[in-house]
């Protein structure tokens, strides 16, 4: 009889093919002959081989080819030809889905480019070898300029804008023959488009990626490390595996300016909330192998929650919104107002009203799709 395995397994699983793979490890074994401590029994014992499970939280948290290549290899080598050739084909499917995609985006940014809309990729490409559910650019160009190339060399059409959108400057774009959205942030980051500052040192410290044959303009990794922020902590309110995974590898590069970071982030009134991020991360991953990834004193003393408050429901690692995340808010509000940004400070200030309704939307729709 197939068991279904209850999601909070599927996350203990995942974490450990993410962070620490060789606890399913068979040998060595210990001189008398026992395995060693860290050993567990395959990721399949558990709930017997309930894999579509597995699945389908791996691709919700955008984790599915750097997850289940390392499954592919303890299904492989414990002989269990079915499921490993299961898996051959989830990541097969995959890679196809992540490599049409990625040709689309290298077309998508040199037309934008050729049309006078220079562009950098942000979050998408921070989850490689995996890929999100859509392609985030973001530029400086007028926004009927990016709607004009997107248009006439794509046919594509604009997608609904919600309440959101308009606030942020985001569009949405549908383009045939790509099934994922292409979404353009326009001159604006935040949830309602009121960090203008930002954008200047993410245009002007962007760096090349190579992919194979493609090459694509990227943020460096503190503008990284700002724009998970302001989408986990300050949006949505729920921290997905792949940003654990994606920020805690640039961590242990040691490729971070911690001084540029906060420098940065307190001057767009955020530094605490990237400091609480990335804490949550640390313990995150210390939790499946054993450390943290390095933290100066400088984040680890600015961090106002850890993963104590922090709980796994609906897919996602969900951050307390009252009063944690809205203590973040208030701190960000507060600094606009008093670098004397009354523009960017109004459109800040919408922020609860439109959460509620959103809220609202939410429970009487089941979507809030017009709102956010």
């Amino acid at each position: 009889m197939r068991t279904v395995r209850d999601s909070t397994t599927n996350l203990r699983l995942l974490s450990e093919l993410l962070f620490n793979p060789s606890v399913f490890s068979t040998s060595p074994r210990n001189g008398n002959g026992s395995k060693p401590v860290a050993d567990r029994p395959s990721p399949m014992t558990e709930a017997d081989g309930d894999l579509e499970e597995l699945r389908t939280l791996a691709m919700t948290n955008h984790v599915i080819v750097r997850a289940f290549g390392q499954l592919q290899k303890i299904l492989e080598r414990e002989g269990k030809r079915a499921e490993a050739d299961w898996v051959s084909d989830v990541l097969e499917t995959e890679r196809a889905r992540i490599q049409h995609a990625v040709s689309f985006l290298d077309k998508i940014c040199a037309a934008l480019d050729r049309g006078g809309c220079s562009v950098t990729v942000i979050k998408s490409l921070d989850h490689w070898p995996d890929l999100g559910s859509d392609l985030d650019l973001y530029t400086n160009a007028a926004a009927s300029k990016v709607v004009d190339v997107m248009q006439k060399q794509f046919q594509a059409t604009v997608a609904d804008r919600s309440w959101g959108d308009r606030l942020a400057n985001k569009w949405n774009f549908v383009v045939p023959g790509l099934p994922e959205l292409v979404e353009v942030h326009v001159g604006r980051l935040g949830q309602t488009g009121e960090q203008t500052a930002l954008t200047r040192s993410l245009c002007n410290r962007n760096r090349v990626l190579t992919l194979g044959e493609h090459s694509f303009r990227v943020p460096a990794p503190e503008d990284r490390i700002i724009i998970s922020t302001l989408q986990r902590m300050y949006r949505h309110f729920y921290i997905r595996l792949c940003d654990v995974v994606d920020n805690a590898a640039l961590l242990d590069a040691h490729v971070v300016d911690f001084g540029y970071l906060h420098s940065l982030g307190s001057a767009a009134g955020i530094w605490d909330g990237i400091a609480t991020y990335l804490t949550i991360i640390s313990e995150y991953v210390e939790g499946y192998r054993g450390y943290g990834v390095p933290l100066p004193s400088l984040v680890t003393g600015s961090a106002k929650f850890n993963t104590a408050k922090v709980r796994f429901r609906k897919d996602f690692l969900r951050v307390p919104i009252l009063p944690d995340s809205m203590n973040l808010y208030a701190r960000e509000l507060t600094t606009l107002l008093l670098r004397g940004d009354l523009r960017n400070s109004l459109r800040l200030s919408l922020l609860p009203g439109l959460a509620t309704a959103a809220a609202l939307e939410q429970k009487f729709t089941g979507s809030d799709k017009g709102i956010w």
